[in-house]
């Protein structure tokens, strides 16, 4: 049995040293990311069998992004695309202090994932898996790519698994209106919802308390689960009724990138093992502190790291 499978794209990340500017820079390290990837990899790092489903060029960069995520224990399902002009994603990380701050350029256009259909996926790690992820990322990619998270979601639900959604919204990729629109159609099929605060305010337009926040989605969606992250003030989570506080872990910043995916893919691990919510919400605060101590997208972290971090913490509230 799968215990989580995640479905969208992936990328190489391309970062110059240090305190160099992308247009001066003459080197490059090169990891690579994605959003569902990266909570793949938290996910397996912490035990859980994870696969990714995903398509790729079928050239040395598409196979380098299999190469990766299977060293850290990620079953990789991929559709090739042997098109000779086909594109992997990339991005150009341009690392920064204040007052200049980080900054990020994608060259994503037409990459091969735009193109992906359900059909041509291999999906057989769905039909017994017990979590499958997306986040909002993907559907904002191309009309096909959301047509097929839609057609990917439905499908592990009438599987029987628990479906989960990061709203993940990327003002680079579309417009609140835009991601609005695509997240309610998307949202009849996703049981456990993830949602920034920021996000929620600026493309769901709910603004306020985030207790209050939470309640109104679950009320007008039925989400069987909703957590909201509020940044260096924790995260939240409304499950059956109940609202469960976890504040954040603090941690000695490396590299903040992937924060937020490792935070998911420590609570999804946690609640895919049988963890209660605020266990869950623990360990995807623990995970996610560790995580910013790690370079690279990727939480290579492990359990027992985890584990001690919830235990020297102040645990969370419930109530």
């Amino acid at each position: 049995m799968t215990d989580l499978v995640t479905f969208g794209e992936t990328m190489l990340r391309l970062s110059p040293p240090e305190g160099v500017r992308l247009e001066t820079a003459r080197e490059f390290d090169v990891r690579v990311g994605g959003a569902e990837s990266n909570v793949a990899v938290a996910a397996a790092s912490l035990g859980l069998e994870s696969a990714w489903l995903s398509k790729l060029p079928d050239s040395p960069l598409g196979r380098r992004i299999v190469h990766e995520l299977r060293g850290y224990g990620v079953e990789t399902d991929v559709a090739w695309d042997g098109r000779e002009d086909a594109r992997l994603g990339t991005y150009y990380l341009e690392p920064g202090g204040e007052p200049r701050g980080t900054d990020v350029v994608y060259d994503r256009a037409d990459a091969a994932i735009t193109t992906v259909s359900a059909d041509e996926l291999p999906t057989e790690s769905l039909r017994d898996a017990e979590y499958v992820y997306t986040s909002g990322i993907t559907p904002a990619l191309s009309q096909q790519a959301a047509e097929t998270s839609i057609q990917l979601l439905n499908a592990a639900r009438e599987a029987g698994a628990t479906t989960a959604f990061d709203l993940n919204y990327r003002s680079k990729l579309w417009d609140p209106a835009s991601a609005r629109e695509g997240f309610r159609a998307l949202f009849p099929h996703v049981d456990v919802l993830v949602a920034a605060r920021r996000d929620a305010a600026e493309v769901l337009g709910r603004d306020g308390d985030p207790v209050e926040v939470a309640h109104g989605l679950a009320t007008d969606h039925g989400f069987e689960t909703v957590v909201i992250t509020r940044g260096d003030r924790g995260s939240l989570a409304l499950h059956d009724g109940e609202i469960h506080e976890q504040p954040i872990y603090e941690a000695e910043t490396l590299d903040p990138i992937g924060t937020g995916d490792s935070f998911v893919g420590g609570f999804l691990a946690r609640r895919a093992r049988g963890g209660s919510v605020p266990s869950a919400l623990e360990w995807g605060a623990a995970t996610a502190s560790l995580k910013r101590t790690v370079a690279g997208d990727l939480a290579a972290v492990t359990p027992a790291e985890v584990e001690r971090v919830v235990a020297e913490g102040d645990g969370g509230i419930s109530r």
